[in-house]
């Protein structure tokens, strides 16, 4: 198993290039793209920029500014906002302070080739002969021996 810290005591004193009273933590990165932790003071800035990755900047505390194009609005924990490839985005606080997760995906949108991935469902045949339907269900779920309803995960 490996477990990766990021967040307070594992961040680089600065953050990445083009930023402003930043401070970040990389968690992974390999071809596929990047995850990232970064944290904003009050009034921290990454400036405007684009590259050629669909980025999610995911925030996770607290709160600022984001901006797509000529689009920019306010966001808070709990909200996530789609930077697409190549268009200038970039995100500030201004009196508050904003911890977010930044997933960098390798290239553009995959709209290309999303009705290949998605998987389309078909009917279940009963009897292997067209139009002949059966009903469909889940497996019954065994429950372990010593599992209680007190602790654990629901059953």
């Amino acid at each position: 198993m490996q477990v990766i810290r990021f967040g307070v005591g594992h961040r680089r004193p600065d953050g990445p290039a083009g930023t402003t009273g930043l401070q970040s933590q990389l968690i992974h990165s390999d071809g596929r793209g990047l995850i990232a932790e970064l944290a904003f003071a009050r009034n921290a800035r990454i400036e405007p920029h684009s590259n050629p990755n669909t980025t999610w900047f995911v925030v996770i505390e607290g709160g600022g500014w984001v901006a797509v194009g000529d689009e920019h609005g306010r966001v808070s924990a709990g909200e996530a906002v789609l930077w697409p490839a190549n268009e200038v985005h970039g995100a500030w606080t201004d009196v508050s302070e904003m911890r977010a997760i930044v997933v960098e995906l390798a290239g553009s949108d995959d709209a290309a080739v999303r009705g290949i991935l998605e998987g389309r469902a078909r009917p279940v045949l009963a009897s292997g002969q067209p139009g002949d339907t059966a009903e469909g269900g889940l497996a019954a779920r065994d429950r372990p021996h010593d599992a209680t309803t007190r602790e654990g995960e629901p059953y």
